[in-house]
């Protein structure tokens, strides 16, 4: 196993991660529902209405989805949205490349794309755009333009209508593909029940869809899922895609070594599954001393193991070293696993590990928690946390970390079909140290954020931008203050 880059370099010391409870600043919310809504909660996170704050659309169940128009300060406010029943998550991106960002919104049922009007208005798109839903229970997604045309990836879980079912009945997924102005769907198949999807660059660069499954229902010949694009099928063993089978629930993906190419991590029952990006294209396990498979609860006595959801990675104390946030809690009521299951927050250390330091930080919750974001929500240049749970309120809480390094929050935009630059890849140097971030719609667990990226800095001052565009088109920019947005077009 070879060791982690960020091993070697010299990184300036962090700061004691530290959030404040502000779980009242938010409307009433839970994600309740029955065994279809034993899975999903996610909560979609993205500027609505353009000043620059983000808002928060959090999937219900059996209750309404919600819509949470961020009024500043951490103070948040109800806003209109359709009456959607049986939500189960939620992604932005801007379908119809107006500037404004739209919502799909997953169900145990249709699904409905809400087209949004800029000022935080939302209004039932299916028709509008042609897209086609059918009545399946979905749990995933993620979207991509492929030679400046949007696909969209829609992941489902367990077959309602297979009378052999729940187990060994994993529905097929979807695959849409915008064409003469309406989605052509095709299936994705074989499906192993699909809780989280995620186009991305993978250790080779290839944008590609990675597909994490629930071996709790696909039982015994299902797998971890690589789908190729541009050849049509799923990666075998023959392309060096190795076999891995685990309970998978959500994907997070960053480079944590510095060498460019991003790491992935896998939430699932029992061990989260770190994989390290190779320069032969491949992926090898995190060892185990990383300090991120975070396999049993770290608080109380509870020995069984936990159950992990949502996973992401931010840069809590701005140190240059991205940390990562695990949402936990049983799916209900599962014997075999840990009942009393707190959140994870690793935090990187100098060395490159991480240390499981959520107690200490203010977050180490007993609810059933399942989507959450790790975003900005007050312009501070700290990433705030909000986690949606299952029958019981969501949370919100304020990063009150104090002495923390600088930073810079990048947003990238532009004309034509793929107005915010998805797929677009932003490397950054600053005191000697590179980051590389991919701008990427889906993974995550049934929520994903659309939005500025954000970079801690440490202890340096400025910093040095190479954006990739999505064309391919590169741009260089030199000695970029820290502590400020940064707004860049082609």
């Amino acid at each position: 196993m070879r060791v982690l880059a960020l091993c070697l370099m010299a990184r300036t010391a962090s700061a004691d991660v530290v959030f404040e409870n502000l779980s009242a600043n938010l409307p009433e919310h839970q994600y309740t529902g029955g065994w279809e809504h034993f899975v999903g909660g996610g909560v979609a996170v993205f500027d609505c209405n353009g000043d620059t704050l983000p808002d928060l659309v959090a999937a219900g169940g059996d209750t309404p989805a919600a819509l949470f128009i961020n009024r500043g300060n951490m103070q948040f406010a109800s806003g209109p949205l359709p009456v959607l029943t049986d939500t189960t998550g939620a992604y932005p991106l801007d379908v119809d490349a107006d500037g404004h960002l739209d919502l799909m919104v997953l169900r145990v049922g249709e699904n409905q794309l809400l087209q949004g009007d800029g000022n935080c208005g939302f209004a039932p798109a299916n028709d509008t755009w042609g897209y086609e839903p059918q009545d399946k229970w979905s749990t995933s997604f993620s979207a991509t333009w492929q030679a400046g045309q949007l696909v969209m990836a829609v992941g489902n879980y367990v077959d309602r209508a297979d009378p052999e079912g729940p187990f060994e009945a994993c529905d097929d997924n979807a695959l849409y593909y915008w064409k003469e102005e309406k989605f052509d769907g095709t299936p994705l198949a074989p499906g192993f029940c699909a809780l989280s999807m995620l186009f991305a660059r993978d250790a080779s660069g290839q944008t590609r869809l990675r597909v994490s499954n629930d071996r709790h229902y696909y039982v015994r010949d299902g797998s971890e899922q690589m789908y190729d694009l541009k050849l049509g099928r799923f990666l075998t063993p023959d392309d060096g895609w190795e076999r891995v089978r685990l309970w998978g629930m959500g994907i997070a993906s960053r480079d944590i070594t510095g060498d460019g190419r991003a790491e992935v991590m896998l939430t699932s029952m029992g061990d989260q599954l770190m994989q390290i990006a190779g320069s032969d294209g491949l992926y090898t396990r995190a060892p185990f001393s990383l300090g991120t498979y975070a396999q049993r609860p770290h608080l109380g006595d509870e020995g069984r193991p936990s159950t992990g959801w949502h996973a992401e990675f931010g840069d809590l104390n701005n140190d240059a070293r991205p940390d990562l946030f695990i949402a936990k809690g049983n799916v209900d009521q599962m014997p075999g696993l840990a009942m009393e299951d707190p959140n994870s927050l690793l935090i990187q250390q100098p060395d490159g590990t991480f240390a499981e330091l959520s107690v200490e930080a203010g977050v180490a919750t007993m609810d059933r928690s399942r989507g959450a974001s790790l975003v900005d929500l007050d312009a501070d240049g700290l990433l705030d946390l909000v986690v949606m749970n299952r029958r019981a309120p969501m949370e919100l809480y304020r990063n009150a970390t104090s002495a923390t390094g600088h930073w810079l929050v990048v947003d990238l935009s532009m004309t034509g079909d793929n107005s915010h630059a998805v797929g677009a890849l932003i490397e950054l140097t600053a005191g000697g140290v590179t980051q590389t971030q991919e701008i990427t719609v889906g993974g995550g667990h049934a929520g994903g954020q659309a939005g500025p990226l954000h970079f801690g800095l440490g202890e340096a001052l400025v910093a040095d931008l190479k954006v990739t565009w999505p064309d391919g088109q590169v741009a260089h920019y030199k000695n970029i203050s820290a502590d400020q947005r940064l707004d860049l077009t082609p």
